[in-house]
């Protein structure tokens, strides 16, 4: 049977002594979103195991409460952590986070590279050269949210390191400066416009066969309410550009908790790919993603 698993969401605890976290405008200290809340949702969505990406600060100690869950609930989750941008040595912290835990890769928002496309390009130049390199060494997956200003850099890090498997989140958006907001319901909001230079990205990272897309996030880029009408142009596109076989569907928890609601964003992908065959929704709801990250196998 193929498991049903949520690619993409978040938990955290209110910020304590136990659970240190930095705060912000989006998940404030006394705001929780705990792991069991997140499984009940699971439980009654029939959603089988997830990925559990960590916010809430990028240093070793902002990630005890994404290990703890992990360590709790290993037939469930694996993570993806973060990396501090002013780290200089990057392998000791990616490997105590990975070491002895669920945490199979990182996050990034920046490649660090030049912004003028047409300069000559060294990669070992971008500060994200070491991370990548490392990534390749360890066989760690980069879940790639990166700012549009640094869309047109990922071709040439995939080049240089074709075996490290990567994740392009949500869509395959790439936000642009001061773009992003929180809307009236608590959830990051990205001002998109009809032309997006990202997209053209977008399509042509689908010859490199380690890369899959996230199709989730549509709340923060929908000018519609669910089941967000307005992007099933774009899903049929990346369906259409990657195949059935390398997109990945997520939720993007708890940020939709209270609108759509969980349910409605596990009914997604039916809403809009309609014409999906059996076989193709099965992988792209939870074989995709069990293959691509290595789930154990726990539900065989």
């Amino acid at each position: 049977m193929t498991p049903k698993i949520d690619s993409h969401g978040h938990v955290f605890a209110a910020a304590s002594t136990e659970f240190p976290r930095e705060v912000s405008q989006l998940i404030p200290a006394d705001r929780e979103e705990p792991v069991e809340k997140l499984l009940a949702e699971m439980e009654s969505n029939r959603v089988d195991q997830a990925v559990l990406v960590q916010t809430g600060g990028n240093d070793i100690a902002s990630h005890a409460y994404l290990l703890h869950c992990l360590k709790s609930y290993p037939q469930h989750f694996l993570g993806i952590g973060l990396i501090p941008q002013d780290v200089t040595d990057v392998a000791p912290h990616m490997d105590k986070l990975a070491g002895n835990s669920a945490i199979v890769g990182f996050r990034l928002s920046s490649l660090g590279g030049p912004r003028d496309p047409f300069v000559p390009i060294d990669i070992r130049e971008f500060k994200a050269f070491p991370i990548w390199e490392h990534a390749a060494e360890r066989d760690y997956v980069l879940w790639l949210y990166l700012h549009a200003i640094d869309a047109q850099l990922i071709p040439y890090l995939l080049e240089e390191f074709p075996q490290v498997r990567v994740v392009i989140n949500h869509l395959g958006i790439c936000p642009g400066q001061g773009k992003f907001s929180i809307d009236q319901d608590g959830r990051p909001q990205v001002e998109t416009p009809a032309y997006n230079p990202a997209f053209h990205t977008t399509h042509r990272l689908a010859r490199y066969e380690n890369v899959m897309i996230h199709l989730s996030g549509q709340y923060a880029f929908s000018k519609e309410d669910y089941p967000y009408r307005d992007l099933a142009g774009w899903h049929r596109s990346l369906l259409g550009t990657y195949g059935a076989e390398r997109l990945m569907w997520a939720t993007d928890f708890p940020w939709i908790f209270n609108n759509p609601g969980y349910g409605k964003m596990s009914q997604i992908i039916g809403e809009l790919l309609p014409d999906l065959s059996e076989y193709e929704y099965n992988q792209i709801g939870g074989g995709n993603t069990r293959k691509f990250l290595r789930f154990p196998d726990y539900l065989d």
